[in-house]
């Protein structure tokens, strides 16, 4: 098969190793930059030009498009589908999955365990979220933000009253969250590839640290996941209609409540902690479900 993926960052760990499992099942993968993309949105005739030529037509698109250029990454993708080509990941999904607040009111929707969590645009209603939220301390989150930046973890009501109003009065939209504290500063990754869960591993944050991401220092080891944990991760899937991705969780004491579903999971470390050739498995996705015309979104927006 003819492969292609979108990433502005060709040398990270995650997408050479796709890169490689693609080779070694004897197909070919080119990267391109999404941002030097540009779409001939032309009746019946979409094209893709690429450093002033013509992409050829693909069999299938792996997007690995960064949190900072979702919006026109989410343009190429969607130009890619209205061409034919199967998508890893639809845009539409990735689209879901991007927005935290509709995410959570999909899986909400769902029924997916979650943790209380709060929104509201007037900073004079701080108490009234805090208190929504069960009160201090709880977790304050920038909706767009990414890797645990603009994750704010408050002790007392007076202090995250302060940091609501400091982020509203910067026009950023928030969620504030309960602070599972029973998850001990530890979170749970699963990798769902195709409706299964192929590795699971638990991070750990570093010292003083209540976020677990790998990129602040955490660390991680593999994990024996429960079957309420396995079906949660499955479901959250589901429900954001991705093919792939990592379903962030914590060990609540009334069950696993989903933190995150990332549509463009980093391979590192779950393959180190676990030894599991996750981009082998991505790719054999890949191969038994890419035909033309396959995605779901293809001419409907």
């Amino acid at each position: 098969m003819k492969l292609v993926m979108m990433t502005r960052s060709p040398n990270l760990y995650s997408h050479q190793r796709l890169k490689e499992a693609a080779e070694a099942r004897g197909h070919t993968l080119d990267m391109i930059n999404t941002l030097r993309c540009t779409m001939n949105i032309a009746s019946r005739r979409p094209e893709i030009w690429y450093e002033g030529r013509k992409l050829p037509q693909y069999d299938a698109v792996i997007p690995r498009i960064g949190a900072s250029i979702t919006f026109y990454g989410l343009a190429v993708l969607r130009q890619f589908e209205m061409m034919g080509v199967y998508p890893l990941n639809e845009s539409v999904a990735i689209g879901r999955s991007r927005d935290k607040l509709r995410s959570m009111q999909l899986l909400a929707r769902d029924g997916i365990g979650l943790p209380v969590t709060t929104f509201a645009h007037d900073p004079k209603q701080a108490e009234e979220v805090v208190r929504m939220a069960g009160g201090a301390p709880v977790v304050i989150k920038l909706l767009e933000g990414t890797q645990g930046i603009g994750v704010v973890l408050a002790d007392t009501e007076r202090s995250a009253k302060s940091v609501i109003e400091a982020f509203r009065g910067a026009d950023v939209n928030i969620l504030v969250q309960e602070y599972i504290k029973e998850a001990g500063g530890t979170d749970i990754r699963a990798l769902v590839v195709g409706g299964k869960v192929v590795a699971a591993m638990q991070r750990t944050g570093a010292e003083g640290e209540f976020r677990s991401n790998l990129h602040r220092g955490g660390s991680a080891k593999p994990i024996k996941i429960s079957p309420e944990e396995r079906s949660t991760a499955i479901r959250a899937a589901k429900s954001m209609g991705l093919n792939v991705c990592g379903v962030d969780m914590l060990r609540s004491n009334h069950g696993p409540v989903v933190m995150e579903v990332n549509s463009s999971p980093g391979l590192e470390g779950v393959e180190q902690a676990t030894g599991i050739d996750i981009a082998g498995k991505i790719i054999e996705f890949v191969e038994k479900n890419a035909r033309e015309g396959a995605t779901k979104t293809k001419g409907k927006g």
